[in-house]
């Protein structure tokens, strides 16, 4: 039920309206998000960087409403690909085709990423594909397939999530393309004709997809906190001789950086995913509806910031 709510909190656009400018709703945000500035994304990248740990910039904002704001949020995609370059971080970035246009029309959404792409190309970098809600499931891996992965096998990537029932066929897939996948669960709440309801099936299907591309994909990302499923991964990867160098870790800014600490020092490769922008809101409720334990986590973390003041 709070998952629920917290997921339905997440679209409410007058609520973010009230709570942007409350200073308790913007410190647990900033937790999770890496600022409102380009500058201050960076700035978080190149922390992470002096610890071993790469990163993935992701600007937020979803589903824009003009041709104007799509081209404008590809503009802006293109500035933080020159300065990655420009500073010499190792970096790359996340996109959302709906933020790229793809809702007001496919070409306007295809022309938008592949001027990014062009630029990512340019620089040997990379971009991936973020996946949204199943709604959009079979367009992004479409226009991923057929219209950009032929063209750019080395510059993009794209999501998959264990929580959707279909998710084993899209791994296998990806494998015969052998094209680069970020497995995770799936932050959206979807109706259970295409999503497992159960938590015990979403973690089942996402081992079994992990393997899948642990053993036959390139180079997946396997974007989880969960200490068991990491522990699986280590496993399964030392059981099959598998390299440390041929897959990474992923986890969210913010959370669990003891772990992605340890990992860097046990040898792993991690990259850290880095949302920023002012869209904030809709991300931050996401977050805590993935692990509502995290408010009270982060709600005492501000308690004792305040204190120590």
């Amino acid at each position: 039920m709070l998952r629920s709510s917290l997921l339905f909190l997440s679209r409410q656009q007058r609520i973010f309206d009230f709570v942007k400018n409350v200073g308790f709703a913007r410190q647990m945000a900033s937790r999770f998000v890496a600022g409102e500035t380009v500058t201050t994304a960076l700035a978080a990248v190149q922390q992470l960087n002096a610890k071993g740990i790469t990163a993935s910039l992701d600007l937020l904002g979803e589903s824009v409403a003009s041709e104007a704001e799509a081209r404008d949020t590809g503009r802006q995609y293109l500035e933080i690909l020159d300065r990655i370059a420009q500073h010499k971080l190792q970096a790359n970035v996340s996109v959302k085709l709906t933020a790229l246009g793809q809702d007001i029309s496919d070409d306007l959404g295809l022309e938008v990423v592949r001027q990014v792409l062009e630029r990512a190309k340019q620089y040997d970098s990379f971009v991936r594909l973020d996946m949204e809600s199943s709604a959009y499931t079979d367009r992004t891996l479409d226009t991923f397939e057929h219209k950009l992965y032929r063209d750019f096998p080395d510059t993009v990537g794209v999501v998959l999530q264990s929580a959707l029932r279909r998710t084993l066929d899209d791994v296998d897939r990806a494998n015969q393309l052998q094209c680069r996948v970020r497995i995770c669960k799936g932050a959206y709440l979807e109706p259970e004709t295409v999503a497992f309801p159960d938590k015990a099936d979403v973690d089942r299907n996402y081992v079994a997809a992990m393997h899948r591309l642990m053993e036959y994909g390139r180079y997946p990302g396997i974007a989880t906190h969960d200490e068991v499923i990491i522990a699986e991964a280590k496993r399964f990867a030392a059981e099959r001789g598998i390299a440390r160098d041929r897959f990474e870790f992923q986890m969210l800014y913010g959370v669990r950086r003891d772990l992605q600490e340890q990992l860097v020092k046990d040898g792993y490769r991690i990259r850290v995913y880095v949302p920023f922008g002012s869209q904030w809101y809709p991300y931050l409720m996401r977050r805590l509806a993935e692990r509502p334990a995290n408010i009270a986590f982060m709600a005492g973390n501000i308690v004792k910031e305040s204190l120590r003041r």
